[in-house]
């Protein structure tokens, strides 16, 4: 049977979603972070609807990743909430999952377009272009929604968890961005990143973009991810 969470995660994937507004992400209440406990076979999850500035860690919801069901909670978990476990479930490597409708983000993915690779920013965190999924079909839209959302993104991917973590993020078409990472603020900081660098595109491309030299963008990637990386200092605050 599932098991509870630590309040350590609890604290941290509030955290995340409170810095959602403050990271200019949302409108309303339009988007939500979670974080998995793989051990205890659960993840927490914002509720559904609850404003960020009432927005408190027992609110929180915690969902059991086998069937998506609730463990604990008085409140009804994100309506995204089998997005989030359908990526829990097809890709080991993610330890949270950040939705939102950031505006730029959006665009592209309302436009069926990636987000393209365009200088050094960008490399620094996706290795690739921001892949935009297929239209979800009828079928797709009539039942099992949001998990099939998610099934998209996994379809797009390939299913491939190396993948996954090299390019820590994905439009689906006609709807938003979502962005994952190794626990819940990691997958925050992609979506702010993912915003970012879909706001830089788009002047980018009213100025006349420049294809950037390809060894460029791997240096970039390589210094950051990987055995070789040596940005930043482990362990510093």
């Amino acid at each position: 049977m599932a098991g509870t969470v630590s309040n350590e995660l609890r604290r941290d994937v509030l955290e995340a979603n409170l810095r959602i507004p403050r990271a200019g992400l949302a409108t309303l209440t339009w988007g939500n972070v979670s974080g998995v406990d793989r051990e205890a076979g659960v993840f927490v999850i914002k509720p559904s609807g609850v404003s960020y500035d009432a927005l408190g860690a027992d609110d929180l919801v915690v969902v059991s990743l086998a069937d998506g069901s609730v463990v604990e909670g008085r409140l009804r978990p994100s309506t995204d909430t089998e997005t989030h476990r359908s990526l829990y479930l097809a890709f080991p490597s993610i330890g949270g999952v950040t939705h939102t409708h950031s505006t730029h983000a959006v665009a592209f993915a309302q436009a069926r377009r990636p987000i393209p690779v365009l200088g050094t920013t960008h490399a620094d965190t996706f290795n690739g272009p921001v892949p935009v999924t297929a239209a979800l079909t009828p079928e797709q839209c009539a039942k099992h929604y949001e998990y099939n959302t998610g099934q998209v993104i996994v379809d797009l991917l390939e299913g491939d968890d190396t993948r996954a973590g090299e390019v820590p993020g994905a439009l689906v078409a006609h709807h938003g961005p979502f962005t994952w990472g190794t626990d819940a603020t990691k997958s925050l900081e992609h979506a702010i990143i993912c915003e970012a660098v879909a706001e830089m595109a788009l002047h980018t491309i009213a100025l006349g973009a420049v294809e950037p030299p390809q060894h460029l963008l791997d240096r970039h990637f390589t210094r950051k991810h990987g055995p070789d990386a040596y940005y930043g200092n482990p362990g510093a605050a």
